[in-house]
């Protein structure tokens, strides 16, 4: 009876289950609620009050905005022709983590492509974004790859630049970079006007990254302006190829050549050799794309002759027929001699600019006050940039004057001391040229004549045009510079270059510069060859002969009634031609 009365006991005590307090069961039941609570606002507030989210998230998996190339201006010459043109190509784009390829695939599209399939999937990558797989290839080839129907691969229609030109516009034009900004040249410096502004499109994709239908635009985009230059293509072919020759010959290290309007200020030609191929897809040495013209500065030599006898006369100190004697062509100041070429005796000033004595010319330089001399250079432009619209260009070296030494400024009167780039030289002649008026310099077409600044007197400016004359005639330094039916005047230079702290013995930069029709100028043209090493390195043996072939053949392209008789160049042998040396 015992037994049976205490397993029912055991069982009652089993079966009893603890109860949960009150208190925590409040607990509990409160934490749920305020936890569903929180989740019933947060997905209200998503979905009623800023749903930009979720919209955003859900757009991006099938909605996409693709850019819309602006079309660039082109860029022109003076008569209309083109030197910068866009033309339409294919890139080749997709979303990278869409793009479904198999390794034979993969294969296939890098061979088309001319790239290894490592470099391939690096540049597709793994992400959604979107990417191009290839930029810019001729239409064929995007057909091409296209035709292996790979998944999510896209085409759009892109722009490249041409240039007809190729390495004969090279410097002035420039060119332009991946994205097609510009990088040099005038493609740089008028980025603004010439890019315009890309538009955007929106389209929708499927899960396999394909295009299938285009929502909207959303920009439309804005067309680059086109931009007409100061330049005459059929002259900067003359003068490119005139350049080159006249390099290769004379085994020089370099040139430049600029062809400026004296009407207009125009620059209608600038070359310079060595030049490069803006189409070429490769890599091209640094040294070759300078603009050596407006970039590069070197020490003018007796191109300055003119400038320093200008101010003597406008001093009133010297007449074109003052007596100078040259002292049998040496000249002591302190521990330095000047030496001329050809020593010579007594020589009237309008001799010494013949001549291009170099101890005459500083004989005269030194009877003026040394802020005369420094005016009469700085009014024609030097130490100033000649402002014509050229990214880069540089405005020469031209020390106070209080900072001159008698002997500096005796050097300076004959081109040392000084620096100068090519366009500025030929900007500076445009004062004898138009007979006082110094003339802006630019790149861009006008089309109708500038107003020049007075920089010295008509009768100072028309007195040294004279004497450039003298200059290209038989007993002068440039009879080579002479031009079959047409009078000229200008002025040779032969400058050592400099070299560590002192002036290379046998490294020259030779020189030549000078307008025609002397009677009515209508262009100035300016030649530098940098080392000549031929065997030839005065500027009347080296320059003058390219001048006399560049403004022939520009005059008579011109149009420019002609002042001289067609004979009217006189030869003259090698051993009696006047040599300058600075």
């Amino acid at each position: 009876m015992n037994a049976t009365t205490a397993i029912p006991r055991r069982r009652a005590r089993t079966a009893e289950a603890p109860a949960i307090p009150a208190a925590r069961a409040a607990i509990l039941f409160g934490g749920l609620a305020l936890l569903f609570a929180v989740l019933a606002g947060r997905s209200v507030y998503l979905q009623w009050v800023d749903n930009a989210f979720l919209q955003e998230r859900g757009a991006a998996r099938y909605s996409r905005e693709l850019e819309l190339p602006a079309h660039r201006g082109r860029i022109v010459d003076r008569a209309g022709e083109p030197l910068a043109v866009s033309t339409p190509v294919k890139s080749l784009w997709a979303f990278g983590g869409q793009l479904s390829m198999s390794d034979e695939e993969a294969a296939k599209l890098a061979r088309i492509l001319e790239l290894k399939p490592s470099a391939l999937k690096a540049r597709i990558g793994t992400s959604e974004d979107f990417v191009y797989v290839a930029k810019f290839v001729p239409p064929e080839v995007a057909e091409r790859a296209l035709a292996l129907r790979i998944k999510g691969l896209n085409e759009e229609t892109a722009y490249r630049r041409y240039y007809p030109g190729g390495e004969v516009t090279s410097h002035v034009v420039g060119f332009t970079g991946d994205r097609d900004a510009g990088q040099e040249g005038i493609e740089l410096a008028q980025q603004a006007w010439l890019a315009g502004a890309p538009g955007s499109r929106r389209v929708i994709i499927n899960r396999r990254g394909e295009v299938v239908e285009d929502v909207a635009s959303i920009r439309a985009p804005q067309e680059g302006r086109d931009l007409a230059l100061s330049l005459d293509s059929r002259l900067q072919y003359l003068a490119f190829r005139e350049l080159k020759a006249a390099v290769e010959s004379n085994k020089a290290k370099a040139g430049g050549l600029v062809i400026l309007d004296v009407r207009t200020g125009e620059i209608l030609a600038l070359a310079n050799w060595p030049a490069f191929n803006p189409n070429g897809s490769g890599r091209t040495a640094r040294e070759r794309m300078r603009n050596r013209a407006l970039t590069d500065v070197f020490e003018p030599g007796s191109t300055l002759k003119p400038f320093a006898i200008a101010a003597a006369l406008e001093a009133g100190v010297v007449r074109p027929d003052t007596p100078i004697d040259t002292g049998g062509g040496t000249l002591t100041i302190g521990s330095s001699t000047i030496h001329d070429a050809h020593p010579e005796g007594t020589l009237t000033v309008a001799q010494v600019i013949q001549k291009s004595s170099n101890v005459g010319a500083a004989k005269i330089a030194l009877k003026l006050p040394a802020e005369t001399l420094w005016r009469e250079l700085a009014d024609v432009g030097f130490g100033s940039m000649p402002k014509t619209g050229y990214p880069g260009e540089v405005s020469g070296r031209l020390r106070p004057a209080k900072s001159w030494k008698p002997i500096e400024q005796a050097t300076i009167s004959y081109g040392h001391g000084i620096s100068v780039n090519l366009v500025q030289l030929a900007r500076a002649y445009t004062v004898f040229a138009t007979g006082g008026e110094l003339m802006p310099a630019t790149l861009f077409k006008t089309g109708a004549p500038a107003a020049g600044r007075p920089a010295m007197s008509r009768e100072t400016a028309l007195a040294v045009r004279r004497m450039l004359e003298m200059a290209v005639q038989p007993g002068g330094t440039a009879p080579r510079a002479q031009v079959s039916g047409y009078r000229v005047a200008g002025k040779t230079g032969t400058a050592h270059k400099l070299e560590g702290h002192g002036y290379a013995p046998d490294k020259y930069v030779s020189s030549f510069v000078g307008f025609a029709p002397a009677s009515d100028p209508r262009i100035v043209v300016a030649v530098m060859i940098d080392e000549p090493s031929g065997g030839k390195y005065y500027g009347g043996a080296v320059a003058a002969p390219v001048f006399s072939a560049v403004a022939g053949s520009a005059l008579r392209l011109l149009g420019v009634p002609t002042d001289a008789r067609v004979d009217n160049v006189i030869p003259v042998p090698d051993e009696n031609e006047v040599r300058e040396e600075t």
